[in-house]
């Protein structure tokens, strides 16, 4: 879209597809028009698709490292103006969605405890607006687990909780209601999400995909074809 945004007359070539594995050397795409026209686009194309191809790349190590016993989500950490886009390479990576936007779920945290004045009136006043709203509850520790079961809820977010910790969550939850969904949250990288694996949780959701994801390294190199074009 860029380059045919600079110059409609831009040639452009699809050679791997999105959420295709690719080595070092690989061709990704060729473009064929102006030599002016390409080097106008090539810094901002490169720029998306670098950004992009590494948040797909982060999504998919943690999703490999999962095996599958865990749906890896995103979350709302995104860039300015590029969500949708930033989300859609967590899904090219092989993750899920959480929210878009506000508008998707309601999630009580502690912020709106703090204005509601305790979980229980934050969620009543949630219900009172919006009567099917799914609710999620961000809880820290055991204390607030039992009284956000105690408000029959649509999901509970485990928040920084450590994997022993994380399975005791996870226990108390299922002797209490084995059909809402856990949600992990918090700390969670690449290099510790295999420790979570087995904790029982059905979603981990990891801010790093969107906002630490490293840029791949991908160059355009130009090829003279003659008669101004490259």
């Amino acid at each position: 879209m860029v380059f045919q945004q600079v110059d409609e007359n831009i040639d452009f070539q699809i050679k791997v597809q999105d959420g295709e594995d690719f080595a070092p050397g690989v061709t990704l795409a060729t473009v064929v028009g102006s030599a002016a026209s390409c080097l106008k686009a090539e810094r901002t194309a490169l720029n998306f698709l670098q950004h992009l191809s590494g948040i797909a790349t982060l999504t998919k190590h943690c999703v490999d490292a999962t095996e599958g016993k865990i749906r890896v989500l995103d979350t709302r950490k995104t860039l300015p103006g590029l969500r949708i886009m930033e989300k859609y390479a967590v899904q090219t990576g092989g993750g899920y969605n959480h929210r878009f936007g506000l508008y998707d779920m309601v999630l009580i945290k502690d912020n709106h405890i703090e204005i509601a004045g305790s979980l229980i009136q934050a969620v009543t006043a949630v219900r009172q607006q919006r009567k099917r709203a799914f609710i999620e509850v961000e809880v820290k520790t055991l204390n607030e687990l039992h009284e956000a079961l105690e408000l029959k809820i649509n999901r509970i977010m485990l928040d920084n909780m450590t994997p022993a910790q994380t399975k005791q969550a996870v226990q108390t939850i299922r002797e209490q209601n084995r059909k809402i969904e856990i949600e992990l949250s918090g700390g969670v990288t690449q290099s510790n999400i295999v420790d979570y694996v087995d904790c029982g949780v059905d979603f981990v959701s990891v801010g790093a995909l969107t906002h630490s994801a490293r840029a791949i390294d991908i160059t355009m190199h130009l090829k003279s074809l003659g008669h101004g074009e490259s």
